[in-house]
C-alpha cells in the first residue's frame, strides 16, 4: 500500500480514521482487520497491546464510510450470535459476551453505573 497510507503516532490518531493495513500486536496476533474505522474505545486499548504507531489511510474518511463499517460490524455480530436471544436471561454468559463484543466493535463508551 505504498503511498496510500501514513504512519501516525497514537496521539495523532482520531476516532473515525481507517486502518490501511492489518493491525498486529507485539506477538504478531491480529488485533484489527484492514479497513477498520477506529473508535475511541479501540484507541484507548492500544497501549495495553504495545501499539504506539498505526498505519492510517490518507484518504478522507466520510461519515458514510464510518456508517457502513458500523453496519458491517452489526451484521457480523448478528450472524455470530444468531442462535442467542439477546433479551433472554437463560444464557447469561453468551448475552454478556455479545454485549461486550457489541460495545467494543461499535465503540460504545463505558459509563459509570452509579451516577
Amino acid at each position: 500500500m505504498a503511498g496510500n497510507y501514513h504512519q501516525l503516532t497514537l496521539a495523532e490518531v482520531r476516532p473515525g480514521m481507517v486502518l490501511s493495513d492489518v493491525l498486529l500486536d507485539v506477538q504478531g496476533n491480529v488485533l484489527l482487520p484492514q479497513g477498520t474505522a477506529l473508535t475511541e474505545a479501540m484507541l484507548a486499548l492500544m497501549p495495553r497491546h504495545g501499539i504506539a504507531v498505526l498505519p492510517i489511510l490518507k484518504d478522507e474518511v466520510t461519515p458514510e464510510i464510518v456508517a457502513a463499517t458500523l453496519q458491517h460490524h452489526e451484521a457480523r455480530i448478528a450472524q455470530l450470535f444468531r442462535k442467542n436471544d439477546a433479551d433472554s436471561g437463560s444464557d447469561w454468559a453468551t448475552a454478556t459476551l455479545r454485549r461486550f463484543i457489541t460495545d467494543y466493535r461499535l465503540g460504545v463508551e463505558e459509563t459509570p453505573e452509579h451516577e
